[in-house]
């Protein structure tokens, strides 16, 4: 049996315009999952076809549960909170919900509905704004709105790469760069999207790992992808980071930098936990748990974008751990948070999320 799901599942937006590819994206996302169960919800109402799985119903105005374990819906965005809620039950085990958006929602409500749900099961995982590169013009003159959800995205998927030619290519990321400056963009054909851009893929056999290291960086079982035009750094540091120089590196995070995930030990300043870090796009957030009983403390971390530099970002983290001889601040009876070290946490605890009374 599939363990029970722990932890908040990441929600991803799957935008664009009408004929962009969304479907196409999704298809692929959902054939090169492996073990990852993906829920998914279409802001459409109509079918779904995905090749790879057995479908157990017809896509319709209700819950549908698919052969594998994975679901989809159609619903209106009113209806979000309520699906969510279905989707993100951890007896189901879902990994990761993508939401195909109609051509016609507005990104920024969807952001903004995510962002603000008070369901401690969700987390919000990126808009990704899927683009015809071929027509980008032609669809920018009927949507006059393309360079708002442009704005809006955390990664940009340039779809029909193949067919927009090289010239016509780098005139569109031209055109992204100036409607949405440093957000990373992506050229893919046939909607093949790396899916390591957006999930954290489970490996076969049920078992959940904690950065899957393996499964993220691992190659790919049929061959290279000439779409997987992303790159992964990974960090891991034995001394403790410094909060104001971590805070400072990722205020100001590289371009071309799209996410970052993994666990930070602050040392003394919070002796009591590790900090899980999640970043995508311009979201931030931190969730402090207890460190496991036995476990090395490390800061373990794992970044990935597209054209980044490996070694600067190494270095640039590098510079964010403490050093021999520091102060420190005096850790507290409790183990928690001591009192000199409240002010250089103050940046870290901005994003951490307050519970609900």
């Amino acid at each position: 049996m599939r363990p029970v799901r722990e932890g908040p599942v990441p929600v991803i937006l799957l935008t664009g315009f009408l004929g962009a590819g969304k479907t196409t994206v999704l298809n692929h996302l959902l054939r090169e999952s492996r073990g990852t169960r993906i829920g998914v919800v279409v802001n459409d109402f109509g079918a779904i076809e995905i090749d790879a799985m057995t479908v157990a119903g017809q896509v319709g105005s209700s819950l549908v549960s698919l052969g594998n374990g994975c679901l989809c819906c159609a619903v209106d965005a009113s209806e979000l909170d309520a699906y969510l809620e279905r989707l993100t039950d951890p007896a189901l085990g879902i990994d990761v919900v993508v939401i195909e958006a109609s051509g016609l929602a507005e990104p920024r409500e969807l952001v903004r509905m995510l962002l603000a749900s008070d369901n401690p099961r969700v987390r919000y995982g990126g808009l990704v704004e899927v683009v015809d590169a071929a027509e980008f013009e032609a669809v920018r003159e009927r949507h006059p709105g393309l360079g708002g959800q442009l704005a809006v995205a955390d990664l940009v998927v340039l779809n029909k790469a193949d067919l927009a030619g090289e010239e016509g290519l780098a005139a569109v990321h031209a055109a992204v760069a100036e409607a949405a400056p440093g957000v990373p963009a992506v050229a893919v054909t046939h909607g093949r999207l790396a899916p390591d851009l957006l999930l954290d893929r489970q490996p076969r056999g049920e078992t959940f790992g904690q950065l899957s290291f393996e499964d993220l960086l691992a190659p790919e079982d049929h061959g290279a992808h000439l779409h997987a035009a992303y790159d992964s750094a990974e960090f891991t540091a034995r001394r403790p980071m410094d909060p104001r120089g971590l805070m400072a590196f990722l205020d100001d995070r590289p371009e071309g930098l799209y996410r970052i995930k993994g666990y930070v030990d602050f040392g003394a300043a919070d002796p009591g936990n590790r900090y899980g870090v999640h970043a995508v796009g311009r979201f931030l957030r931190f969730t402090p748990e207890p460190w496991p009983p036995g476990a090395e403390r490390l800061t373990q971390l794992v970044l990935i974008g597209m054209g980044i530099d490996k070694d600067a970002l190494t270095s640039a983290l590098t510079a964010c751990e403490t050093r021999d001889g520091a102060p420190a601040p005096t850790e507290s009876a409790s183990g928690a948070i001591a009192p000199d070290a409240e002010p250089a946490m103050w940046g870290v605890l901005r994003y951490v999320a307050t519970p609900e009374a």
